[in-house]
């Protein structure tokens, strides 16, 4: 990877070199499956600062324009474009790179879309997962793996209270559903090749990290609240929201990713005390509903106007979803930074400044410092 033109390369307080939690990162391997999506994108530069050795593996960035393609993602990571299905593809991608650790973010991500296509969203997510597994289980070295997949793989009843990780998984929706598959595969495999008894012949451990509705500078895929917003305001057209009422644990981008990154460097110190399921979220009293958001990001932004459509015949979505993130908080002790209205704050600022022309990167650099250093 050629570092000449990497964006990242001229800022100089890496992170690494102030918080001794991540220092085990630097030089070290780290591959990133769905490293051309908004989140793996953010990840990417993550890394970068914290000078790891990234190798990206995912298809070509889905949306245009793409948070990938607007930092220069290729200059990152060694990039390689594939299909997370292809087997043989992912295994050799493993074996020649021989990661010391593994963040699987690759999936089909969006619940609407999985009524479209239900069956390819089962094998992206569940079959495509085990793919990835089954690399690490070829691996003849210690590898670390970090499995993604989301706060909808419990089964919701909608009571209002709040999953924990030994809550039932079940999905409604073929996005949900393929997650909570994807949890079961993890699971599985955990305790048949990874587990605690497998460990000095086969030195793995296989962690997976449950996050809630991410938001953040860069996302333009459709059929998201904040991208969907962004469109309108940016083209002076009302916003269309579906579910007004609906409650999600909305959070920044880099709120989960920190939370995957504790729970990496924990890994390393204790392969088989942390070799479990977390949850990332907001507090549970930190709840908005789409119209809150909608209504907030109006007064942020400063012009526009919502519209509640009316909508016939549309699939299910879950009304109302919140995480317990206790045993994050006390196993791992990381929790939240910023609340609903913070991150949809700096969410915005990155967004009015990218659509007036400003560059993003340092904007970027600057929020991370925020964040992880409460530093201007």
């Amino acid at each position: 990877m050629s570092k000449l033109n990497n964006p990242f390369s001229d800022y100089n307080n890496h992170l690494s070199l102030k918080d001794p939690s991540f220092v085990m990162f630097k030089n070290a391997k780290v591959l990133v499956t769905g490293h051309t999506g908004f989140k793996g994108s953010w990840l990417l530069a993550l890394l970068n600062r914290l000078e790891a050795d990234v190798m990206g593996y995912a298809l070509e960035p889905q949306t245009k324009p793409s948070l990938y393609e607007v930092i220069n993602g290729d200059t990152l990571c060694k990039s390689i474009i594939g299909d997370i299905r292809d087997a043989k593809k992912v295994h050799k991608t493993i074996l020649r790179f021989q990661p010391d650790y593994i963040f699987h973010l690759a999936a089909q991500p969006l619940v609407r879309t999985s009524y479209d296509i239900p069956a390819e969203t089962f094998e992206v997510n569940g079959i495509g997962t085990a793919n990835v597994l089954d690399g690490i289980r070829m691996l003849e070295k210690p590898c670390i793996g970090v499995m993604i997949t989301t706060d909808k793989v419990y089964e919701n009843n909608e009571s209002g209270q709040a999953y924990k990780e030994c809550d039932r998984l079940g999905g409604h929706d073929p996005y949900s559903a393929s997650k909570a598959v994807a949890e079961i595969i993890i699971d599985s495999y955990r305790k048949s090749f990874f587990s605690r008894y497998t460990f000095p012949k086969n030195p793995k451990s296989i962690a997976s990290g449950r996050a809630g509705n991410v938001i953040g500078g860069g996302d333009w895929a459709t059929d998201r609240l904040i991208p969907d917003i962004v469109r309108s305001l940016s083209e002076n057209k009302p916003i269309e929201i579906r579910n007004p009422k609906a409650v999600r644990p909305w959070q920044h981008v880099l709120e989960p990713l920190c939370g995957y990154l504790t729970l990496a460097s924990k890994m390393s110190k204790n392969p088989i005390l942390y070799a479990d399921s977390f949850n990332f979220g907001p507090y549970s009293n930190d709840v908005l509903t789409v119209e809150e958001m909608a209504q907030k990001a109006l007064q942020i932004w400063g012009k526009g106007e919502f519209i509640l459509p009316k909508l016939e015949n549309q699939p299910h979505e879950a009304g109302l979803l919140s995480l317990d993130i206790t045993k994050a908080e006390k196993i791992l002790n990381w929790k939240p930074t910023l609340n609903a209205h913070q991150a949809l704050e700096i969410s915005l600022d990155w967004y009015k400044k990218y659509y007036n022309g400003e560059p993003v990167i340092p904007l970027m650099n600057e929020q991370i410092d925020r964040f992880f250093f409460n530093e201007a």
